[in-house]
């Protein structure tokens, strides 16, 4: 059901946990299944410095949370938000057609974390 990759990352997680002194964080959750995850970015100069995430969900759920963070380190803020769920579900070698919207709860919280960031620096 779960590709190497997906159970990979699921049984040891890249990245978990808080920053506690984070510049941006998003919490996105889907009612539907229970899914909950919260994204942590460290941010120095609009680039990613550090990003850690806490999930509570599926293998699914925690597989594309720990990816993502491996995916948007170094990157700009502009180009972590151009990160899409059809890239999360590729870097880790598909996910069941059930469980996609673990990728896009994933790219859900990257864009909630990067707007706090921004509200809380007022830039855009």
């Amino acid at each position: 059901m779960y590709s190497k990759k997906v159970m990979q990352y699921f049984r040891k997680p890249k990245n978990f946990g808080q920053i506690k002194d984070a510049d941006g964080i998003g919490q996105v959750g889907n009612i539907v299944c229970g899914d909950v995850m919260k994204l942590y970015l460290k941010i120095k100069n609009k680039t990613i410095t550090k990003a850690t995430f806490e999930t509570f969900g599926c293998v699914s759920a925690i597989a594309s949370s720990s990816i993502l963070t491996t995916m948007i380190k170094g990157k700009t803020l502009e180009e972590a938000s151009k990160i899409t769920k059809e890239e999360v579900v590729q870097a880790l070698d598909g996910l069941p057609a059930l469980k996609i919207h673990c990728s896009v709860l994933a790219v859900d919280a990257l864009k909630a974390a990067i707007e706090d960031y921004q509200k809380t620096t007022h830039k855009t």
